[in-house]
């Protein structure tokens, strides 16, 4: 398997990719191929010990990048000659079998609609982050890809999202909930009410109804469908809130000489706390609904969560979960 991988994407670029995908081909199993500045990443290479491992990974040059600040559309038109631009064209054209990026969220959104092309029948790309919960990990879909919806684009969100969790979580019946401001069927606007009527209806999926944001943490569900803006809100207060917590005991445990040593008596179970909670471990986020395997790695990304995510960009492409998409889309317009 080749994983195109945007080496000049996200804040820590291009050292922590490259040092990422250096790791990922040594215990993945994976061919690395980078899209980007050549003699800067040979000038990267050097300073970090890895003109070997380069060596193995192709190399599509290219001298612009996208930054965090370009409109998404730059994507298309004054930055297509980016690093991200030119690996979304090399997996379009079959010079690889995914694509991941720590870049620019809107910009990947529109190269996955524009450049990658959308699986038949889909109506829009969706971002859909894994994250923990107190019992298993859960997905957002959509986690801020698009933040107007209609109600068709949510029952898709819960399908496509009910399809990962399935060939690629391994849960064998995944629940799909409805992200509102209340359990009831009554309950929200106009878009929900009509949403839940289309999710409770389709019978590709398991749908529990309308779930509450303060039930996510606790594993209500398997796949949270959200439109774009409720999505990316919940995601981004979840991850804060979790950061925050676990800086608090931190802080507890450092707060005297006794709590330090209650800490020593308990640190293997902090630290397997602080892995469960930790959103990194996850690697990042599948674009579900692209017609080939797209990955958003964090923005902020370093060579352990570079590698993480090539390890889900692996298992993903290797379940076959795109396909499976299409077949359930198929079977939905069909049925």
């Amino acid at each position: 398997m080749r994983i195109i991988v945007d080496a000049f994407g996200g804040d820590n670029a291009p050292g922590e990719i490259l040092l990422g995908c250096a790791h990922a081909m040594d215990q993945l199993g994976v061919d690395i191929a980078l899209s980007g500045d050549k003699d800067k990443l040979l000038a990267c290479a050097g300073e970090l010990g890895l003109k070997d491992q380069l060596d193995k990974m192709e190399i599509f040059h290219c001298t612009d990048m996208l930054t965090m600040e370009d409109e998404p559309t730059q994507i298309l038109k004054e930055k297509s000659g980016s690093s991200m631009a030119v690996g979304m064209r090399a997996l379009a054209e079959g010079k690889g079998d995914a694509f991941a990026s720590a870049g620019n969220s809107g910009a990947m959104a529109v190269g996955a609609t524009s450049i990658v092309k959308r699986i038949k029948g889909v109506r829009r790309v969706a971002f859909a982050p894994v994250l923990p919960s107190t019992k298993t990990p859960f997905m957002i879909s959509d986690g801020g890809a698009n933040v107007a919806c209609r109600p068709d684009m949510l029952l898709q969100f819960g399908l496509m999202g009910s399809v990962y969790m399935k060939k690629v979580m391994g849960v064998e019946n995944p629940r799909v909930g409805l992200v509102n401001v209340g359990t009831e069927d009554h309950k929200g606007d106009d878009l929900r009410l009509a949403a839940h009527a289309l999710l409770r209806d389709c019978g590709e999926i398991n749908f529990i109804g309308n779930i509450e944001p303060r039930d996510i943490p606790y594993g209500v569900c398997d796949v949270a469908v959200a439109d774009g803006f409720t999505g990316n809100t919940v995601l981004k207060l979840y991850e804060g809130t979790a950061l925050a917590m676990m800086g608090m005991v931190k802080g507890i445990f450092q707060k005297s000489v006794k709590n330090k040593l209650a800490a020593a008596m308990i640190y293997g179970d902090l630290q397997g706390l602080k892995k469960a909670m930790d959103y990194n471990s996850y690697g990042g986020a599948p674009i579900i609904g692209a017609a080939k395997p797209v990955f958003k790695m964090h923005g902020n990304a370093k060579a352990n969560a570079v590698e993480n995510a090539l390890r889900l960009v692996r298992d993903c492409t290797q379940s076959g979960f795109v396909e499976e998409i299409a077949n359930a889309l198929g079977r939905k317009q069909n049925g």
